[in-house]
């Protein structure tokens, strides 16, 4: 098997999934209770809570865990609109947003609020000086994802940040940082609010983070809210925020060296692929971790079954949208063919350089047939 989509999720790392299965056994209480067991939980959850705080420069009551980025986005973003709506009702976004940031701003124009996006450059960058004549007195939040997912564009959050507070002030600045995490490093003090999931990270799937500036205020998006659940409520699922502490502690240790590994593969296969009659999506301002290209003749979905039968997995644009155009290609190119047949490689500091050369042999092979059936 060569599995190259560690951009939908990643494998559990076997230290992750003990600390995972050690937290399940033996320690069985709610941290929301205030017997014996609880406080054992609770004192185990401070623990990993601090150590999360600590891997991210940041504080540990601004430290909110959810269900994943998808609720950290839609919280963040629900959030600030609902408690600052009498400030004014003009947001801010992208197309180089994951579906459930697009998603919730859609909501969000169903029920008088404006929203405009921030246009793009050819190269897929965010055109600043239109950002900056977005931002009105009325603007309440901008949000702007760090890495997309689809690509690999890499935005300036410290420049936007820079923009935000020479244009207003007042204006609440969200990232969803589910792509950068693990893959280059993150600077929250550039952001108000920002999201994160774990099973980007080599740990289980159910939990996610949402970074809260402290002085930050925003509406919950689910009640019932405790002590240790101040913005969100619910049960803390300790053995997931354990080893989710596990996860980002290891996965920020070591980025120059596994960011170079990682674009050491991305050469090789640029290298070799863009011999092909395809279009390269990513550039020299994406992360090194995904590779984007359009098939243009071949349907991507067709291509993806192909390789899947050779024990090769990739996507098309996120697994969140697989059939779709990718809307952030449709975006830059305003071609059909090349946001309609997208495919999306994405690489690990844990793939090797012969899966690398296994893929492209596959690949070329697989293209070149059906190619043939095509025509």
């Amino acid at each position: 098997m060569i599995y190259l989509d560690y951009s939908a999720t990643t494998p559990v790392l076997d230290s992750v999934l003990d600390s995972y299965v050690r937290t399940t056994k033996e320690y069985i209480g709610n941290a929301n209770s205030i017997h014996n067991l609880g406080v054992k939980s609770k004192e185990l959850m401070l623990k990993a809570t601090k150590q999360i705080a600590s891997c991210l420069g940041v504080k540990r009551n601004e430290i909110i865990y959810t269900s994943g980025a998808s609720e950290s986005n839609s919280t963040a973003i629900k959030g600030v609109a609902f408690k600052y709506a009498n400030r004014g009702k003009h947001v801010i976004t992208t197309k180089l947003e994951h579906k459930s940031v697009l998603e919730t701003f859609e909501y969000l124009s169903t029920i008088g609020f404006e929203v405009s996006y921030c246009p793009l450059n050819k190269d897929g960058m965010i055109d600043l000086k239109e950002l900056e004549n977005l931002i009105r007195d009325d603007t309440i939040l901008i949000s702007v994802c760090a890495v997309n997912s689809e690509v690999g564009y890499k935005a300036p959050l410290k420049t936007i940040r820079q923009i935000i507070n020479k244009k207003n002030q007042k204006t609440i600045f969200h990232s969803d940082m589910t792509q950068a995490l693990g893959k280059i490093k993150v600077n929250l003090s550039d952001v108000d609010l920002a999201s994160f999931s774990s099973h980007k990270i080599y740990a289980p799937k159910g939990i996610g983070i949402l970074y809260k500036r402290e002085s930050l205020d925003i509406e919950p998006l689910i009640y019932g809210l405790t002590e240790n659940c101040p913005y969100r409520g619910g049960t803390p699922a300790l053995p997931l925020i354990v080893s989710m502490a596990k996860a980002i502690r290891l996965s920020t240790e070591n980025l120059d060296s596994n960011y170079e590994k990682v674009s050491e593969l991305n050469n090789i296969l640029r290298s070799e692929l863009e011999k092909l009659p395809v279009h390269i999506n990513s550039n020299n301002l994406c992360i090194p971790h995904m590779f984007n290209l359009s098939l243009i003749k071949i349907k991507s979905e067709t291509f993806v079954r192909a390789l899947e039968k050779e024990e090769v997995y990739i996507s098309t644009t996120t697994a969140c949208s697989s059939l779709n155009a990718s809307t952030v290609l449709n975006e830059v190119y305003k071609d059909k063919d090349i946001s309609t047949t997208s495919i999306r490689i994405s690489i690990s500091p844990f793939t090797k350089v012969e899966e690398i050369n296994s893929f492209i042999e596959i690949f070329k092979r697989t293209y070149n047939s059906l190619l043939l059936k095509e025509n």
